[in-house]
C-alpha cells in the first residue's frame, strides 16, 4: 500500500489484525523484568574488570542516556501505539526509508540475539549435564519458544510474567543480602567497609571508557515493552506506566547492583569475569549453594530474552510488512498472531546458532560485529523522530501527549550529543571500532535500499 508519510500524514495503523491479549499485569512485569537481562548478569563482569569501582559511574551515565531514550520513545508510543514502535515512529517523522532502516536492522539484531542467548543457555545446562550436546539444548529451547510465540500472545505474556517475577525476586534478594553484608549485620559475614573502593579508577580514564561502552549495551531490551504495548488491553496506559517507572528500575537494578558488587568483591578478582559478578559476590558471602542458584537465574534471564526477542522480531517484521516494507508472506496473521513472522525470526535465530558451529572464525564474528552498534542507531532514530513528532503533536493533537519528554527540546539534544559521544568513544577503541564500521556498513546498505524503495513508491 502506498505510504503517505512523505506528505506529512501519519501512516495507517498496522495493528488491526493483532490480538490485544496482554493484560496490564503482563505489561507491568515485562517492563519491570525486561530491564534485567543476561547483559547485566554476565556481561557486566568485563566492565567491572576494566573500570573497577568506577563502573558505578559508567552505569549511571549510560543509565541517564537510556532514561532519556525511554522517555522519548514512551511519548511517541503513547501517542501512536504500534507493534512497529520506533520503526513506525521513524517512518511517520522522517520518511519510509527511515522506518525501513530502523526496523530491519533491529530485526537482524533481535534474531541474532536469539541465537546467542540460546548458545549461552545451552552452555549452562550442558555444564550441569556433562556429555549432552549443546546444539540439542539450543534446538529444544528454540522449539519451545517458537511454539510459545506461535500460540496466542497471552502465552508469551504468561511466560514473561513468571520469568520476570523470578528475575525481580532474585535480584531484590541479592540486593538485600548485599546491603546487609555491607552494613555488617548479615550473620557469618564481616563488612568489607570501603576497602575495595580505594582504587576507584584503577585503569584510568581508558578503563572507564571501556566500562561505559559495556554498560550502554547492557541496557538493550527495554524497547520490547513499547512493542508489546500495542497488543495490551490499554496501550496508552501501559506505555505511560512503564516509562514513568523506568527511572527507579534502572537506578535500583543496574546502578544499585554495581555498587553492591564492587563493594563486596575486589574489582580485580578473577571470579568476577569467570563466574560472573553476581555469583562471585554471593560466593564471597559464603552462602551455601547461592552461586549455583544465581546460575539458575542467569539461565532464566537467557531464556526470557530468547522468548522476548522472538516476540519482538516477529512484531517488527509484521509491522514493516503491514507498511509495505517487506515480503507480504510475513504479514499473514492467524489467531491474532503473525505466525509466519514468528517462524522466520526463529529460523534466522537458529541459523545464527549453526553459523557459530560451522564458521566460528569468520562468518559468525562478522555477524556479531554487524549488530554491535545497532542499538545506538535505533536510539538516534528515536531522538530525531521525537524532535519532529513532538512539534506535530502539539500542533495537531495535543491531547495525545499522555507522556511528555522532560525539558523538550533541550534534553533530546543532550541525548543526541550523548549518543554522538558514544560513537566517538567506540571509534577510539580497537575492539569496538570494528563493530562501529560493520554496523555502519549494514545500516548504509539498508538506508540505500529503503530510499530506493521510497523513490519507487513515490513514482507510482
Amino acid at each position: 500500500m502506498p505510504s503517505s508519510t512523505t506528505t506529512g500524514t501519519p501512516p495507517s495503523t498496522d495493528d488491526t489484525s493483532l490480538s490485544h491479549g496482554l493484560k496490564q499485569r503482563h505489561l507491568s512485569m515485562i517492563a519491570l523484568g525486561g530491564v534485567i537481562g543476561a547483559g547485566l548478569f554476565v556481561g557486566s563482569g568485563a566492565g567491572i574488570a576494566a573500570a573497577g569501582p568506577s563502573i558505578v559511574v559508567a552505569y549511571a551515565l549510560s543509565g541517564v542516556l537510556v532514561m532519556l531514550v525511554m522517555r522519548m520513545l514512551g511519548e511517541m508510543s503513547a501517542a501512536y501505539p504500534s507493534s512497529g514502535s520506533f520503526s513506525a515512529h521513524a517512518e511517520r517523522a522522517i520518511g519510509p526509508w527511515a522506518g525501513f532502516t530502523a526496523g530491519w536492522s533491529f530485526w537482524v539484531l533481535l534474531c541474532t540475539a536469539v541465537g546467542l542467548e540460546g548458545i549461552g543457555a545451552a552452555k549452562i545446562v550442558s555444564g550441569w549435564l556433562p556429555g549432552t550436546p549443546e546444539w540439542a539444548w539450543v534446538a529444544l529451547f528454540m522449539v519451545v519458544f517458537c511454539g510459545t510465540n506461535l500460540a496466542a500472545v497471552k502465552n508469551f505474556g504468561e511466560f514473561e510474567f513468571w520469568f520476570a517475577a523470578l528475575k525481580v525476586g532474585a535480584i531484590t534478594l541479592f540486593l538485600v543480602l548485599g546491603v546487609l553484608a555491607i552494613l555488617g549485620i548479615l550473620p557469618g559475614t564481616d563488612s568489607p567497609g570501603a576497602s575495595h573502593l580505594t582504587d576507584f579508577l584503577p585503569n584510568g580514564g581508558e578503563g572507564l571508557v571501556i566500562g561505559l561502552l559495556a554498560s550502554v549495551f547492557a541496557y538493550g531490551g527495554l524497547e520490547t515493552v513499547t512493542i508489546a504495548a500495542a497488543e495490551s488491553e490499554n496501550p496508552v496506559k501501559g506505555v505511560a506506566t512503564a516509562v514513568r517507572t523506568a527511572m527507579w528500575r534502572i537506578a535500583l537494578f543496574y546502578i544499585g547492583s554495581m555498587a553492591v558488587i564492587v563493594t563486596l568483591v575486589p574489582w580485580n578478582s578473577e571470579a568476577v569475569v569467570e563466574k560472573g559478578p553476581y555469583v562471585a559476590a554471593l560466593d564471597e558471602l559464603g552462602i551455601p549453594g547461592a552461586g549455583q542458584l544465581m546460575n539458575v537465574v542467569v539461565l532464566v534471564a537467557l531464556l526470557s530474552a530468547m522468548n522476548a526477542n522472538i516476540y519482538g522480531a516477529s512484531r517488527i517484521a509484521y509491522s514493516l510488512v503491514a507498511r509495505d516494507q517487506g515480503p507480504k508472506v510475513l504479514g499473514r496473521v492467524s489467531g491474532g498472531v503473525p505466525r509466519i513472522a514468528v517462524l522466520a525470526s526463529s529460523v534466522f535465530g537458529f541459523l545464527c546458532v549453526l553459523l557459530s558451529y560451522w564458521r566460528p572464525n569468520d562468518v559468525f564474528p562478522w555477524l556479531l560485529n554487524m549488530i554491535g552498534a545497532v542499538i545506538l542507531v535505533v536510539w538516534i532514530f528515536i531522538a530525531v523522530s521525537q524532535l519532529r513528532l513532538r512539534r506535530r503533536l502539539e500542533r495537531e493533537a495535543p491531547d495525545k501527549l499522555a507522556v511528555r519528554m522532560w525539558a523538550f527540546p533541550w534534553l533530546t539534544w543532550v541525548a543526541l550529543a550523548g549518543m554522538a559521544a558514544v560513537f566517538v568513544l567506540m571509534a577510539r577503541e580497537p575492539d569496538t571500532r570494528v563493530q562501529l564500521y560493520s554496523t555502519g556498513g549494514m545500516v548504509l546498505v539498508l538506508a540505500a535500499v529503503g530510499y530506493a524503495w521510497q523513490k519507487a513508491r513515490a513514482k507510482q
